[in-house]
């Protein structure tokens, strides 16, 4: 499991939002319950380079601050801003991330059972021109 750098590849072309097609990313109150879900996830297939664990300080320094110039000069024509202030409220409460590449729809749900073991927050996957509720 890697610790979560923002990569310019992970934000949208327009407006600049935090938008990383072909992943999913789920909020966890209990920052535990993230790590272990991490671990089970590498341990049931997925790769350690695929996996990463977003602290609530990172996620306000690094994910939040993208959508600062999302809504300029028009209103977003999507979700993304939206949902990063929502991931924003969450990690102010205490909401540990976790990001998980999730290229097809068999990966979302091969990462949704192990997620819905321990209570969650959120989980949306980034498609390429939606964002979608798991």
């Amino acid at each position: 499991m890697k610790h979560f750098t923002l990569d310019p590849h992970m934000v949208a072309a327009f407006g600049g939002a935090f938008y990383p097609t072909g992943h999913s990313m789920v909020m966890f109150p209990d920052a535990e319950d993230a790590s272990r879900v991490g671990h089970q996830l590498i341990e049931n297939g997925f790769s350690g380079d695929e996996v990463y664990l977003i602290p609530p300080k990172t996620l306000l320094a690094q994910i939040s601050p993208t959508v600062r110039d999302a809504d300029n000069p028009l209103p977003s024509a999507g979700t993304d801003g939206a949902t990063v202030r929502a991931y924003t409220k969450l990690a102010r409460d205490g909401h540990t991330g976790l990001l998980v590449k999730t290229e097809n729809r068999a990966a979302a749900e091969r990462l949704m059972e192990v997620v819905r073991t321990v209570p969650y927050s959120i989980a949306e996957r980034y498609c390429r021109l939606v964002i979608e509720d798991l």
